[in-house]
């Protein structure tokens, strides 16, 4: 294999596009389900986001709001195992090294915020599915049920908050590396982009 040893490889460059999709569309997920109305009528099919796109068919008749936090969740769970993917690939993988032209103040930048972005991007559904996991419903993955509901409402509060708190951190970390990847694209011109670029 012949790796240029600037970029990262192609898994990472894959994982890491694959991930910030699904993280955007679980933020915008997320705020879409919790304006739903708690009290609305069962059905069996939904017009995804009303879009008139596709049209979702359920086995069991369920509220708009009931079918999007399940479909929240099982999102959550997948995007969490491609995240311990992504995470063993960077552990098992040395990422190439910063640009020479950087300079010391933005390699610490650059890795600190890294390193958050992890912290964050592990904490975020993990912090989701204990809150999960810890309601009366539990857990179900497409469907299937994976993990049954302990009925604690006094845990699941506590991680709800932590969900919310750890989601704003994260949102501006976010913000923030594209802030930053866009500063290097335009205004440094230099090759950081190209480094995670297919």
């Amino acid at each position: 294999m012949n790796q240029d040893s600037s970029r990262y490889t192609k898994p990472a460059v894959i994982l890491h596009w694959l991930i910030a999709l699904v993280v955007i569309a679980m933020f915008a997920l997320g705020w879409y389900m919790t304006e739903l109305p708690k009290e609305a009528a069962k059905q069996t099919a939904f017009d995804l986001f009303d879009l008139g796109v596709y049209t979702w068919h359920l086995a069991e008749e369920a509220s708009p709001r009931n079918f999007y936090f399940n479909l929240h969740k099982s999102i959550g769970v997948t995007l969490l195992a491609l995240i311990a993917l992504r995470v063993l690939w960077r552990i098992t993988h040395r990422p190439p090294a910063l640009l020479a032209s950087y300079k010391a103040w933005e390699k610490k930048l650059a890795t600190g915020t890294h390193h958050l972005l992890y912290l964050l991007m592990v904490a975020m559904p993990v912090s989701g599915l204990i809150m999960a996991m810890s309601g009366k419903y539990g857990v179900k993955w497409f469907g299937i049920d994976i993990i049954a509901g302990l009925d604690n409402s006094t845990l699941r509060d506590i991680f709800k908050e932590a969900h919310e708190i750890i989601g704003v951190i994260f949102l501006i970390a976010i913000i923030l590396h594209i802030l930053g990847a866009l500063k290097h694209k335009w205004i440094d011109k230099d090759g950081t982009m190209k480094r995670m670029s297919f």
